[in-house]
């Protein structure tokens, strides 16, 4: 199946209640695992190759050729997104690599210069047809850090994507990036007033935090896009590990990436039907 436009399946999904599972990548065997994965959920998916996992590669054109190229042979609707950008020249790159959506995230800096930053990022995207998402309320857990009380206020949010033009917008209503527990509270009723405010779909970062019902009430009150990392490199690992515990011998890394692959397709497909993801 051709790669697919993010908003092709974000848009919709936001239309019907839905939820789009936005899994990270950081080697060639995450971006298999999401897209089979999402072949036996029946349902689209968004890989996503974030700024960090740009630097540990040296480069983004070699791992970003490898996840278009898996993207282009899946059976189901696959989009390739760049998360978490704060440079204007990577996201030119993923724009001319084919990328089909990029988060630029300048929700570090003081609004009104996040709006001028994001704005000059939307027009030069959305001329060569690229979809973009951005940050305000800046979501805690970088490196680590949790910052759970961080929350984004409707109005501001509502007035940042009529001045920036962003086609989604991910909002600090509770989660923490980089969580290793599922225990992250989220604020429900500020969703679902962003829901009402915001007139773009909603992205929840530092899902990885939030406990499976959780995230389907997350859904149901108004988040469209969820990104989910940490928890997914948990599976992978802790598959990884069983294997190298009960095979010391073992040399051959396809003998133990292997389960790992494995392990982390059947929690992408669980996810898939947690967040109550569209059928392709």
């Amino acid at each position: 199946m051709p790669l697919t436009g993010t908003g092709a399946i974000v848009t919709p999904a936001a239309e019907a209640t839905r939820g789009v599972g936005a899994f990270n990548v950081i080697q060639l065997e995450h971006a298999q695992a999401i897209v089979v994965g999402a072949e036996a959920a029946g349902s689209p998916v968004v890989l996503q190759l974030s700024e960090n996992a740009v630097r540990y590669h040296g480069a983004l054109a070699p791992i970003a050729s490898a996840v278009l190229a898996t993207a282009r042979t899946s059976a189901v609707p696959v989009a390739v997104h760049l998360d978490h950008a704060t440079s204007p020249e990577l996201v030119a790159e993923a724009v001319g690599l084919g990328f089909t959506s990029v988060m630029f995230d300048a929700s570090a800096l003081p609004y009104e210069e996040n709006v001028r930053a994001t704005a000059a990022v939307v027009e030069r995207c959305h001329a060569a047809g690229v979809w973009v998402e951005a940050e305000l309320g800046e979501v805690g857990g970088k490196d680590g850090v949790h910052a759970p009380g961080a929350r984004t206020d409707p109005a501001e949010a509502a007035a940042f994507v009529a001045s920036t033009g962003v086609d989604a917008l991910a909002v600090a209503v509770g989660t923490s990036h980089a969580m290793l527990t599922r225990d992250a509270v989220l604020d429900f009723g500020l969703i679902a007033e962003l829901r009402r405010t915001v007139p773009v779909p909603l992205v929840l970062h530092g899902s990885s935090g939030v406990a499976d019902e959780h995230l389907t009430h997350a859904v149901e009150h108004g988040m469209t896009k969820v990104n989910i990392a940490t928890h997914l490199n948990q599976v992978f690992t802790g598959a990884v590990r069983r294997t190298l515990r009960d095979h010391p011998e073992l040399v051959d890394t396809r003998r133990y990436l292997g389960p790992g692959r494995t392990a982390m397709a059947a929690e992408v497909t669980r996810l898939l039907r947690v967040l109550k993801a569209p059928t392709a």
